[in-house]
């Protein structure tokens, strides 16, 4: 003989509060677990992104110096974050800023007098490119320096020990 149910007309339909919250819970420790692993992920990308970027700027100062033979002023700026690149030409004028959470923390090689400011290098056409690199971190401190090597005129990324 079935047994009597008061207050439910059909006992197998339907959910428990306790079993709702078991499956809340279950999914909370889910995402408590996989969202420092998401935000390592955001903050590489980021890093890289910034990386590729820098490179694709300071290539296109060097081909815009070499192809339009003209005098190329490329400024970092530690302070705001910045790339800046001018050129003889009138009105030209480019900006690169660094997305968020990636810093500039140091332009290379290190100016003794002034360290926070604006570092200016100058491309001429016909010549070779100064030695100098540009250190970015992001907020897990994971760096990559790019450096324009002054022998074949080309960035590349580093990846310091």
């Amino acid at each position: 003989m079935p047994t009597l149910s008061v207050g439910r007309t059909n006992p197998e339909k339907g959910i428990t509060l306790i079993e709702l919250l078991v499956v809340v819970v279950i999914i909370s420790l889910l995402v408590g677990v996989s969202f420092p692993a998401v935000t390592s992920g955001i903050d590489s990308l980021r890093l890289n992104w910034a990386t590729n970027g820098v490179v694709s700027f300071v290539n296109s100062a060097l081909n815009r110096a070499e192809r339009r033979q003209q005098v190329i002023k490329l400024t970092i700026s530690k302070n705001e974050n910045t790339l800046t690149m001018r050129s003889t030409e009138p009105g030209f004028l480019r900006k690169f800023e660094m997305p968020d959470g990636i810093s500039i923390t140091h332009v290379l090689p290190e100016a003794p007098e002034e360290p926070n400011a604006p570092r200016i290098i100058m491309l001429y056409p016909n010549s070779a490119p100064p030695r100098f690199g540009i250190e970015l971190i992001n907020r897990r401190n994971v760096d990559r320096i790019v450096r324009v090597d002054p022998i074949t005129g080309v960035p590349r990324v580093e990846r310091p020990q």
